[in-house]
């Protein structure tokens, strides 16, 4: 227990020597120290499960997850610690909540930052489902701009083919109606297209060499459609209008699987819409009361900071601190002196050696006088 106590103790960023003389405050830094700890352990998942889908499909995806989490957990631990730790209770209430303030913000972007990847593990299944409805439409909207072009690129070929289709259709009507006329001819059936004289006369050759005729022209028409439909279906398969194909459900769900991070993040934002553009107010607060929790979460060891009383380790530390302030000051003063010392001691020494050597030289001079 007094293990866990002293972890927290540090994670808390106080003290732990000057903290242990007073009893009454070791809980208040055990619960800051743990709300720290818990943020960090949340941003460490929250980090990892980010990156894995940054790397997804990849072999080494689990390995880089696992070592980013750890690096960006111990990051935020770091920068919750330090938030804490260097908030100043001497000042007035104002003077705190000022001095805190970028601290807060800061806090606030941390929470976001950790809320947003485990929204997108919260809310998998709906986003899945997005991303799937999303895939299928912009399958939808592929084939209908590739049928688009491929309509408007071929208009005059398939204007073209529509016309030979029309007069193939005409032509088997004429044909069969013809055909019935000859029979009817030959028969000797009288009616307003046959001459009623049964055998294969004058008339009936006429019909005969009519159906000839439009037999051909089927034959020609027939021939020429099966060249413009081969030639169109030629065009289909270079544009890759005939091998675009919705997507089925087995794909559909292998897509929704190594979607990254951005499309999944894209897909929770578009939960809290309906399809019709309205705001979803259900899944909206859900959301919202989720990055909020985080957020909250992430202030909280900050707000327990300032809305707690100036207690005995406070005044302690600001004790220990003005006692450090002064002996770095005596300390200085005391460098200053030694310093002041050893340069004199130079300066003397260098006086006296200058001093020989000026002597020195004049008693050279004179006895070299006296000699000349």
């Amino acid at each position: 227990m007094k293990k866990i106590t002293r972890f927290f103790w540090f994670c808390s960023g106080a003290h732990i020597g000057t903290l242990k003389k007073y009893p009454i405050e070791h809980n208040k830094y055990v619960g800051i120290g743990a709300t720290i700890f818990f943020t960090a352990l949340f941003a460490t998942l929250s980090g990892g499960y980010a990156m894995y889908f940054v790397f997804s499909g990849s072999a080494f995806a689990v390995g880089f997850a696992i070592l980013f989490g750890l690096i960006w957990g111990t990051a935020i631990f770091n920068m919750d610690r330090y938030i804490v730790s260097s908030i100043d209770k001497q000042g007035t209430t104002n003077q705190q909540i000022l001095q805190a303030s970028p601290r807060i913000l800061l806090a606030i972007m941390i929470g976001i930052v950790i809320s947003r990847p485990l929204e997108l593990k919260i809310f998998d299944k709906e986003i899945r489902q997005k991303l799937k409805s999303a895939y299928l439409k912009g399958q939808h909207r592929k084939i209908d701009t590739l049928q688009k072009t491929y309509t408007d690129k071929y208009a005059m070929e398939l204007g073209k083919n529509k016309e030979l289709k029309r007069e193939k259709d005409s032509l088997e009507t004429d044909i069969n109606n013809s055909r019935s006329q000859l029979n009817q001819e030959v028969f000797g059936d009288k009616t307003d297209q046959t001459s009623g004289i049964v055998g294969y006369g004058t008339y009936a050759k006429q019909k005969r060499d009519v159906l000839q005729e439009k037999e051909d022209r089927l034959k020609t028409v027939m021939d020429n459609q099966d060249k413009m439909d081969q030639y169109l279906a030629e065009r289909k398969d270079f544009e890759g209008l005939t091998n675009t194909r919705l997507f089925n459900d087995h794909q559909l769900d292998s897509l929704s699987n190594i979607a990254g991070f951005s499309d999944r993040n894209w897909a929770l934002g578009q939960l809290s819409y309906n399809e019709n553009g309205t705001r979803d107010l259900d899944t909206y607060l859900a959301e919202s009361f989720i990055s909020f929790l985080f957020i909250l979460f992430e202030c909280l060891p900050v707000f327990v900071k300032l809305m707690s009383p100036k207690g005995p380790y406070d005044v302690a530390i600001s004790k220990l601190s003005e006692a450090d302030i002064h002996y770095a000051e005596r300390d200085k003063e005391r460098n200053i002196e030694v310093t002041d010392s050893v340069y004199d001691h130079h300066l003397d020494r260098e006086i006296a050696k200058q001093k020989k050597i000026i002597s020195a030289q004049s008693d050279y001079d004179i006895e070299r006088h006296s000699y000349d």
